[in-house]
């Protein structure tokens, strides 16, 4: 193992080219409270995106969490006894999220689900996302379906620690009014074990993978500088260049990096345990 990890860039070729004139997708997965809104958080206001005008922002986020679909009556009652698996694939409503993420892709503006967690249930206002030259989707899901997975021209994984995501899933889920049994048990029952078998797995189709989430600033400086190179029009060159030339432009980012900084850093997949 490593002494220092700050940042993982793996490898693998983006899966497809960003068609002109549309946003440039990036992906952004973890477990359930890895910190993937925080991340994404960080970098709009890092980018100075936050304090935009809904209509002018050139960077968006859109969240997995709105597409949880529309619960049956039976669904509703086990969703308020704790009972429910939410962090199931069938939790989500696929074919609405894949044709939102298609029309964000060819330029439209779109109308995004809100969920409401307190009762389990879509509510009838929903969020407009107007076209940006970035559009940041995450979620703990988001790589799972390839249909899905293959829309994005960068792909970010953020990796915490499985006791910090409790803990901050508790403190999270208490604030929504349930108990601590309750959340205890969903997270045995449901959230690590779906954790294990659906996102987990997904770790591997990531072009970067973000340790510690927000704390890990050395990563998120990078890829908003990533990001501010797109903005500025750098895309057109590596549009021309090879598949896989924004990987190798973190990864040069990285070196340089630690070059300044005298921290070692991973280029490849680690073998830590999870």
């Amino acid at each position: 193992l490593l002494p220092y990890l700050e940042m993982e860039v793996l490898g693998t070729p983006f899966e497809a080219e960003r068609p002109r004139h549309s946003p440039f997708l990036i992906g952004v997965s973890g477990g359930t409270a890895s910190g993937k809104s925080t991340v994404c958080g960080k970098i709009m206001e890092l980018l100075g995106q936050n304090k935009v005008d809904h209509r002018q922002r050139k960077v968006a986020i859109v969240s997995q969490d709105s597409f949880y679909g529309v619960l049956t009556p039976d669904q509703k009652a086990k969703a308020v006894k704790g009972q429910y698996n939410f962090d199931h694939p069938d939790a989500f409503d696929n074919q609405l999220m894949y044709k939102t993420l298609k029309d964000i892709v060819e330029g439209r503006v779109v109308e995004v689900p809100t969920y409401d967690f307190v009762t389990h249930s879509r509510l009838e206002n929903k969020i407009t996302v107007y076209p940006a030259d970035v559009v940041l989707f995450e979620g703990i899901l988001v790589f799972y379906t390839q249909e899905v997975r293959d829309m994005f021209h960068m792909k970010l994984f953020v990796d915490t620690d499985s006791d910090v995501r409790l803990s901050r899933r508790v403190l999270r889920d208490m604030n929504r009014g349930r108990e601590l049994e309750q959340i205890l048990s969903q997270y045995t029952t449901f959230v690590k074990p779906a954790f294990e078998e659906f996102c987990l797995p997904t770790k591997k189709y990531a072009d970067v993978i973000i340790p510690r989430g927000v704390d890990n600033m050395v990563a998120i400086n990078l890829i908003v500088q990533h990001i501010q190179d797109i903005l500025n029009g750098d895309l057109c060159r590596w549009q021309r260049g090879s598949p896989n030339s924004h990987a190798r432009g973190l990864k040069r980012a990285i070196s340089e990096q630690a070059d300044l900084t005298g921290k070692r850093m991973l280029l490849e997949p680690s073998s830590r345990p999870h």
